[in-house]
């Protein structure tokens, strides 16, 4: 199983299993761009949501097509493991979860690997 979950500074994860940290300071994967958090986050920059998941899209689609191994990887770990990906969204600079780069992620993951159990945040379509 995939899922998500939220990162509160000075509070105990209340989520059992895997917990894997994905926010844009990280190696991982599917970590967004320092670059793309930034702008998104700048309340003066006009860099839309849309723009964002567009941009995060060509990213971790480039990033698998060059080496798709950690993609495989984290899809054979879900199937065998609870595993979360971690954010700090929601936040009040970003308070719509729908607007996490994590959630793109499952649904990144979610396309690229059908048989796999994807759970997205209450109130979320696949």
């Amino acid at each position: 199983m995939l899922a998500r979950y939220t990162m509160l500074r000075g509070k105990p994860v209340t989520v059992v299993g895997v917990r894997i940290d994905t926010r844009k300071h990280t190696r991982h994967c599917l970590r967004p761009s320092i670059a793309m958090v930034t702008r998104y986050l700048d309340p003066v920059d006009e860099y839309a949501w849309e723009q964002f998941e567009a941009d995060y899209w060509q990213l971790v689609t480039d990033r698998f097509a060059a080496d798709p191994r950690p993609f495989d990887a984290l899809a054979e770990r879900a199937c065998n493991e609870e595993v979360y990906l971690g954010c700090s969204c929601p936040t009040k600079k970003n308070p719509n979860v729908n607007h996490c780069h994590t959630v793109l992620a499952l649904r990144f993951m979610s396309e690229h690997y059908p048989a796999l159990d994807i759970v997205f945040p209450t109130g979320l379509a696949e």
